[in-house]
């Protein structure tokens, strides 16, 4: 549905009364579906522009038709327009106002100024998000269960955020997606990453292949390259991954149904491993009927404190910041768990990276103290969604811990399918969750 734009007037640092200033918060919103009695159902925006996460959520909708509800979606601080120092908020004296505690703040408090402005004060609330959103989601619960009274979190890895002794997950996931594809993919991959290595040691000339077999807008000029060049297409993987839909989408990247099958086959019958590599990353930048004629890997895609990528421009920025503080991301690769070539990021590379272009250390402890860790029981009424085909699902919630905080597993699902549009492609498994979702809100808030 079409939104309407609004913002609102945001305390800059919520715990220091000294410091008084203020920014604009940006929220979309829409009345179709509410009749005045119906509930509030409030998207706790993440990494990125709102405008992204409401044409992705459509779920979100098809519950406010179900519920007569009123849509709120709120923009996460430092990202989209909610600039608290507009293009300065990141430099280095203006990040530190960007953590989770401040960002869920602003929410806590952006609710019942929005309810009073509709007049909704008595009306329940429902948060909604997906991924870094839906960790949010459930930390609005955990901690303002006064403002939220129940919260669906869907793909939200945040037993993963509190517990550093599960870093290694991410990539053997990428990994076994593509092999449950295609049993033989990895090999492929791993082959193709094998002739890219075989050719950087033949010096100019094995440049200048890898540059013509990736379609390179600039060739390579340095050995030096290749590992931004790696990290480049282990990202594609990653995305493709990760958006394992069904049905074609345009949500990080426009790829095809199915894209993971799509991306084996493009391996399989290439002429060669290189070139079958070249066409599977391609895949993630450009589509299927993309109009780019070449790849420029230094602006597609940008090394950063997450190894499974970070975006680009300013949301770029602010994800970095907050892997380096707060959000503490997965290892890097290592060839034997996973298909991709060794390049770790290990917590001492973390810690020195954060310190070079941030000037923070990461404080370990702090998250599973600050957002709960694994000890969630006296929380109460959360739906935690996973699906089989998310990468991330191995930091999440998958069995439930009590009946009112209930994990909900989507055989079939990559990340958050969930929280997206129904559409005929549906796996049952995914249809019957939103029905148990919508079961459990209506059961919480009656």
């Amino acid at each position: 549905p079409q939104f309407k734009t609004g913002t609102f007037e945001q305390t800059v640092d919520h715990f220091n009364f000294i410091q008084s200033g203020t920014f604009k918060q940006r929220y979309l919103y829409t009345e179709k579906y509410w009749d005045g009695k119906g509930p509030i159902f409030f998207y706790s925006g993440n990494e990125g522009g709102i405008t992204g996460f409401w044409e992705n959520s459509g779920f979100v909708f098809e519950a406010a038709k179900n519920f007569s509800a009123l849509v709120i979606f709120g923009e996460h601080r430092y990202y989209g327009e909610s600039l608290p120092f507009g293009q300065d908020s990141f430099k280095i004296e203006n990040i530190g106002y960007l953590s989770i505690e401040q960002a869920l703040a602003d929410f806590a408090t952006l609710i019942p100024a929005l309810k009073k402005q509709f007049k909704a004060e008595e009306k329940p609330v429902v948060s909604f998000g997906g991924s870094y959103g839906g960790m949010l989601s459930a930390y609005l619960r955990f901690k303002y269960p006064n403002v939220i009274q129940a919260a669906l979190a869907a793909s939200a890895p945040i037993y993963f955020i509190a517990d550093l002794s599960i870093r290694d997950f991410f990539f053997p996931a990428v990994t076994r997606d593509f092999k449950n594809a295609d049993p033989k993919c990895p090999d492929l991959v791993r082959a193709g990453f094998i002739e890219l290595d075989n050719l950087k040691k033949e010096g100019l000339k094995g440049l200048d292949a890898i540059s013509k077999a990736f379609k390179l807008c600039k060739p390579l000029k340095s050995a030096d390259q290749i590992n931004h060049l790696i990290g480049w297409i282990r990202n594609a993987f990653t995305i493709i991954a990760m958006c394992d839909y069904p049905y074609a989408t345009d949500f990080l990247a426009p790829l095809p149904a199915n894209p993971v099958n799509y991306a084996c086959k493009l391996l399989a019958t290439a002429s060669d491993r290189l070139s079958g590599l070249a066409d599977a990353a391609g895949l993630a930048y450009n589509g299927t009927s993309g109009t780019l004629k070449c790849f420029d890997p230094w602006t597609e895609f940008v090394e950063c404190a997450d190894p499974t990528g970070c975006g680009l421009g300013n949301a770029n920025l602010a994800w970095d910041y907050q892997a380096c503080t707060e959000l503490p991301m997965p290892a890097g690769t290592n060839n034997v768990t996973d298909m991709f070539p060794v390049l770790p990021w290990t917590l001492d590379m973390r810690a020195d990276y954060c310190q070079k272009h941030w000037q923070v250390k990461p404080r370990l402890e702090w998250p599973g103290i600050s957002l709960w860790g694994r000890d969630i029981s006296t929380a109460s009424n959360i739906i935690f969604s996973n699906g089989n085909l998310d990468p991330w699902r191995p930091g999440g919630v998958l069995k439930s811990v009590s009946p009112s905080l209930v994990a909900v597993l989507v055989e079939g699902g990559a990340h958050h399918l969930d929280l997206r549009s129904s559409n005929p492609e549906d796996p049952p498994s995914v249809v019957a969750a939103r029905e148990m979702e919508l079961e459990l809100i209506r059961k919480w808030i009656s």
